[in-house]
């Protein structure tokens, strides 16, 4: 930290949407040359006010100041033109453009009313030289990995003269090497005078790469602290307003006599996955466990019918079935919650009550007319039962809390009690608290009997969840692991490939 006057101060900030305040009279200063991490559970206010810094939308009441200077942002360009941006969670590349294309765009050069590619492929490589920030200049967005996109995104900034970034959930897509490299990026803006706010659902990289923490809740700022100050518990504590005794429920020991709900046995997915087999017994949670692109996730999919397999063999409670889409596996008894709740789950702009009883209209129709009572009656049953608070059933799904709509998508699912849950990283981009409760619907639906197969990219998930743990590799199952006593070092040896697996 090389400077500690506030580069940007909120004063007395209140935001209200209707009825819902979602910041009230927030006080904070975020000195430059910090990584300022703002956390908190999903409702807390963190990307409100990450919107009101970077002039997306404006306060109600209160004042926002620059470097000393009260501010009034209109939109976010007004923001930038005091070197403020925003990196989303949700990107806002362009994926049909290359990258020199995407950092660039709105501020070319040109020559007599052309763009000048020459002259931005040399302002792009001065501008990597200068922030270490490497990304291929002329390949297109959409043919780049997460982690490159994010880079792009941080190139865009700095391109912009930007002094003040903020990072909303920066690491959500992220696989664990790809988090270390851009925590390194992060330290580096913040070595070279840039200041960084950090919004994220992770704690321990909260406290990896911040200077400074401000804990909100509910709206409010519950206190800001140096990160050297505070610990994994004090910010769970900080941020639910109790300590949380276990993030995991206690597990038990399935019945030897329980009987198989899923086998799979040499299923293949040319060039994806191959030679697949393993089996969940009722009251089991078996967890797919690897590193990204292992083939966790398309052998979950295929085994739902979303997406085709090369051979192989799948049975359900002991009969052998052919599944060939999504409906098959739903009328089989197959649920699934998939891995990204926007983009394969929800239907956003739809009320909570369609998104949960939508593939269930038959169960609430008689001669093709929707009996609504009965379904709002179930619904809101689910709702409760999933542990989803705080959000009226008419409301629009994309009104809800990150937490809200993923336990959506479990109540959805309880209305079926399906004998098989699948189940792919339940608790991406929810808050400490929402995970919990999660983890205890889990363990609740897993001890009624029903069958879950989790894929998780969270070493301390798998540890805490699994039954039982299978291992994949470059596509492959490398080993079956006893949950009950298996440890982290052994599972990230086998995920990675070190010698220690040998062991």
């Amino acid at each position: 930290m090389t400077d500690l006057r506030p580069y940007v101060e909120l004063v007395g900030v209140t935001k209200r949407f209707g009825a819902t305040v979602a910041l009230d009279a927030v006080d904070i200063a975020v000195k430059t040359g910090t990584v300022h991490a703002i956390v908190g559970e999903n409702g807390a206010g963190k990307s409100t006010l990450g919107k009101i810094v970077a002039g997306v939308i404006p306060p109600d009441e209160g004042v926002l100041r620059v470097e000393g200077q009260a501010v009034h942002f209109g939109s976010p360009r007004d923001a930038l033109h005091h070197g403020i941006t925003t990196i989303a969670q949700e990107l806002s590349l362009v994926p049909a453009r290359s990258v020199v294309e995407n950092v660039y765009l709105g501020i070319e050069d040109s020559r007599f009313g052309v763009v000048d590619r020459r002259a931005l492929l040399r302002r792009l490589d001065e501008l990597m030289q200068q922030s270490g920030i490497d990304a291929p200049a002329l390949a297109l967005v959409r043919d780049l990995s997460p982690h490159e996109q994010q880079k792009v995104e941080i190139l865009r900034a700095l391109a912009r003269e930007s002094r003040f970034i903020v990072m909303d959930e920066p690491t959500a897509r992220l696989s664990v090497a790809e988090t270390l490299s851009l925590r390194r990026t992060v330290r580096a803006l913040a070595d070279a005078g840039r200041t960084i706010v950090f919004v994220s659902h992770f704690l321990e990289e909260v406290l990896e790469v911040s200077d400074i923490i401000t804990i909100m809740r509910d709206g409010h700022v519950i206190r800001t602290s140096p990160a050297a100050d505070e610990t994994y518990d004090s910010c769970i504590e900080g941020m639910i307003g109790r300590t949380l005794d276990a993030t995991f429920p206690p597990k038990r020991r399935v019945a030897p006599d329980a009987p198989t709900v899923l086998r799979v046995e040499e299923l293949t997915r040319e060039g994806v996955f191959q030679d697949v087999s393993f089996d969940v017994r009722a009251g089991e949670i078996v967890v797919l466990a690897g590193l990204v692109g292992s083939g966790r996730t398309e052998v979950a999919r295929a085994i739902f019918g979303a997406d085709p397999i090369s051979s192989g063999r799948v049975e359900l409670l002991g009969d052998a079935v052919d599944i060939r889409k999504p409906g098959d596996a739903i009328a089989r008894g197959v649920a699934m919650i998939p891995e990204s709740r926007k983009e394969q789950g929800l239907i956003l702009g739809r009320p909570v009550r369609e998104n949960v009883s939508l593939p269930h209209l038959r169960r609430f129709s008689r001669a093709g007319v929707l009996k609504t009572r009965s379904e709002r009656q179930r619904v809101a049953a689910m709702l409760e039962r999933a542990g989803v608070r705080g959000i009226a059933t008419e409301a629009q799904a994309r009104n809800a809390s990150g937490g809200n709509q993923q336990k959506m998508l479990f109540a959805r699912w309880l209305l079926a009690e399906p004998p098989l849950l699948i189940a792919d990283e339940p608790t991406r981009g929810v808050d400490v608290g929402s995970k919990r409760n999660i983890y205890d619907l889990l363990a609740e639906l897993a001890a009624e009997g029903m069958a879950i197969l989790v894929v998780s990219s969270e070493t301390e998930e798998v540890l805490g969840l699994a039954d039982r743990i299978i291992v994949m590799r470059d596509g492959r199952v490398l080993a079956e692991l006893d949950g009950h006593g298996a440890t982290e070092e052994e599972l990230v040896a086998l995920a990675f490939g070190s010698e220690r697996e040998a062991a």
